[in-house]
């Protein structure tokens, strides 16, 4: 009884503890958003727009920090991890955070204050490379990159099957940030529907393959 009752309670510590990080992480941001609202001139269309980052960054962030993720040591993991860069840039491309430049000049870097998590936006343009980086985007996708690292650094064929299977969650997070830099004088109604449909797809899509990815290492 007193062994069960102690693999029991070793079995919780790690729930109570992403418990725990979960609650400080939502009352931080919650505390910065709020912040940001209060002294900012900004319009928030619907909550849900502010619960976006928050679910992605603290997903991204609980998955990675119980997990156990490899250093690359030889081969195999130097080549896991390769893949993972490059599946990282997919995302970014498929995401719309990055795309090719006209390559004119040096290019130019500007930043746009807007509600945190969607913000502050970095913008780079003109050059070979075009960034419109999404704090909140850009740390799921790390976030989906380095647990894909951990499953083909620990690669059964399962886990393997696994991590290359996440490149279908690639169509499902297309941008709309496209969409909405160039929706001055478009209808804010149409802009607000086009956003809420987009991003509720993407984020269930990216919560099952971030679920399916961890669960899967944790075999």
């Amino acid at each position: 009884m007193a062994s069960a009752a102690s693999t029991r309670d070793r079995s919780l510590r790690p729930a109570a503890r992403a418990a725990r990080t979960l609650v400080v992480l939502t009352v931080v941001e919650a505390v910065v958003i709020g912040a940001y609202l209060a002294v900012a001139d900004s319009e928030v269309l619907s909550l849900r727009y502010l619960a976006y980052p928050v679910i992605w960054t603290n997903t991204a962030i609980l998955a990675v920090t119980y997990t156990q993720t490899p250093r690359p040591t030889d081969r195999r993991t130097y080549a896991a991890l390769a893949v993972a860069v490059g599946y990282f840039a997919v995302l970014c491309v498929a995401g719309g955070l990055a795309s090719l430049g006209d390559g004119s000049g040096l290019g130019s870097i500007s930043v746009a204050p807007v509600v945190p998590g969607w913000g502050p936006l970095v913008m780079v343009s003109g050059g070979a490379l075009d960034l419109a980086l999404v704090p909140f985007k850009v740390v799921g996708y790390l976030g989906l990159a380095t647990l894909a690292y951990a499953a083909l650094a620990r690669a059964s064929r399962g886990l393997l099957g696994g991590a290359l299977g996440l490149v279908t969650c690639v169509s499902c997070t297309g941008s709309v940030l496209g969409a909405v830099l160039a929706g001055v004088g478009s209808s804010s109604v149409a802009v607000s529907a086009m956003l809420a449909r987009s991003y509720d797809l993407s984020t269930a899509v990216f919560l099952l393959a971030v679920g399916g990815l961890w669960v899967g290492l944790k075999r």
